[in-house]
């Protein structure tokens, strides 16, 4: 039984040092204290409006972003949405199941702020911050602090990472999927 854990979990060790991220999407995590600091950083060619109603796009999460089985939003106090999700975090044969109220701090147009306001995870906070480029595109970055309970450090560190790169990858996919219909829309209306 012991040479099989070790087996499995050396192989978890080979994934996890051979899976790169597109070369578009940059994704660096780091260790703070019981944490894991996780930033995601992408170029887009689309619209600041439409990434921001993407973002903002709570009660449809679930259906373009990876493990997320639903998202709803409970209510609003002004510019803070209150958003129930759940969901799991996985890599191979691991998975840690996910439940989360945050409060999501909307900064328009350009910063989303979200915070755990009680959940599964011991602690979840973080940002989305689109800044636009001289070049006419948008930078947007995801940087988040994360912390699961009664994992061990390595194997929660390599489920987080994996599953937070895995979540803004969706989002982008999506941002991007709204851009070319938006623009077969426009190339229509301009025949």
């Amino acid at each position: 039984m012991r040479t099989l854990r070790l087996a499995a979990f050396a192989c978890l060790l080979s994934f996890a040092g051979s899976a790169r991220p597109a070369e578009e999407i940059s994704v660096e995590a780091r260790r703070r204290d019981d944490a894991l600091e996780v930033v995601c950083r992408v170029m887009l060619d689309a619209p600041l409006e439409l990434v921001w109603q993407t973002l903002t796009d709570y009660d449809r999460l679930a259906q373009f972003i990876p493990g997320m089985r639903s998202s709803r939003v409970l209510e609003r106090r002004g510019a803070v949405a209150v958003v129930e999700q759940s969901g799991e975090a996985g890599f191979l044969f691991f998975s840690f199941p996910i439940d989360v109220t945050l409060a999501s701090t909307e900064r328009p147009p350009h910063v989303l702020e979200v915070s755990m306001v009680k959940g599964s995870l011991k602690r979840l906070d973080g940002a989305y911050r689109i800044e636009p480029q001289a070049d006419g595109r948008l930078s947007l970055s995801w940087t988040g602090v994360v912390e699961a309970p009664s994992m061990p450090p390595l194997l929660g560190e390599i489920v987080m990472r994996s599953n937070i790169e895995s979540q803004f990858r969706g989002m982008v996919r999506e941002i991007e999927r709204r851009d070319a219909l938006r623009r077969g829309r426009e190339k229509d209306t301009q025949r």
